[in-house]
């Protein structure tokens, strides 16, 4: 295919990969620490086309019953905490966000606003984790999603089995320790990298001010100084022959609904056709032109 024939005029509409290939593909995920307080789940299209099957892990119980009441037939919520299977002290703060196995680190916090106030220590108390290793219903996911404040690593470790399973994976890591003895995101990284991923994009970017400048009077406010990121790693794609047909499958549709990863998508489309002598990259990068194209028309000329 000639280097012109796959320009797109813009970032297309997110139309779903199903739709666009013809394909009925279905994913399974497991989000560790499912309580939604930062919006929708990158899953939630797919979750909502029911064409995904999700795993949650919620401790609190507050946020374990708000999921239950909103939950629909695809959705399974479990009450454990995740990490090495071992008793841990949780670390309860003023903002509820900030729950950790690990405790607030004063150190950091006291360098930008309003941390101080919402890291405070509140409670503690004693909880049983799980290993994800050992939790039969999480068998076969190929996608993971986890936001445990600072616990990510001790889940990987403890995961090991599982991770052979997953495609692409969504993390929360952090750079500052904002609690004390937490991994940051080099060991992250590099834990997942021996294990066969790659760094794919950054979802999301939280950065803060340091005190004391303040800008436009906002304590939440960004600017310079990156605190935590959500990052999305996938199967090293420099590797592909790793990479069973239905992999390959598979991690395009979770990049391409996810997270809109066409380019990734298309790549492994191109495998898979070469592999399988079919067309789906092409009836794909067709469909997405398509949408471009409709996106770009002038309004007076678009189908109602």
């Amino acid at each position: 295919m000639s280097h012109a024939s796959t320009q797109l005029r813009h970032n297309p509409a997110p139309a779903s990969f199903n739709s666009l290939t013809g394909t009925n593909l279905r994913i399974k995920a497991v989000d560790v620490g499912a309580n939604p307080i930062d919006g929708d789940p990158p899953y939630a299209g797919m979750l909502r086309n029911g064409e995904l099957d999700v795993i949650g892990f919620e401790p609190n119980p507050d946020a374990l019953a708000k999921l239950n009441r909103a939950k629909g037939c695809h959705e399974t919520y479990l009450p454990s905490a995740v990490g090495d299977g071992a008793r841990h002290t949780l670390h309860f703060c003023a903002c509820p966000g900030m729950t950790s196995i690990f405790p607030p680190n004063p150190l950091t916090l006291r360098l930008f606003h309003g941390f101080p106030a919402w890291g405070r220590l509140c409670a503690t108390a004693e909880v049983d984790t799980v290993r994800l290793d050992d939790v039969a219903e999480a068998v076969g996911a190929q996608f993971l999603k986890i936001d445990i404040e600072g616990g990510e690593l001790t889940a990987f470790t403890h995961a090991q089995q599982r991770l052979l399973d997953v495609l692409v994976l969504q993390t929360e890591v952090m750079f500052l320790p904002l609690y004390a003895g937490q991994p940051l995101f080099s060991e992250i990284e590099l834990f997942l990298r021996h294990r066969g991923f790659m760094v794919h994009k950054f979802a999301a970017i939280n950065t803060r001010v340091v005190q004391p400048m303040l800008v436009n009077n906002d304590i939440r406010a960004g600017l310079s100084q990156v605190l935590a990121a959500d990052v999305v790693f996938v199967r090293d794609f420099t590797q592909l022959e790793a990479l069973a047909d239905e992999q390959l499958l598979s991690t395009a549709k979770i990049l391409h609904d996810a997270y809109l990863s066409i380019d990734l998508a298309y790549h492994l489309l191109l495998e898979y056709d070469r592999r399988r002598s079919q067309q789906l990259a092409p009836t794909y990068l067709t469909a997405l032109q398509r949408n471009s194209s409709r996106e770009n028309a002038p309004p007076g000329s678009r189908p109602t």
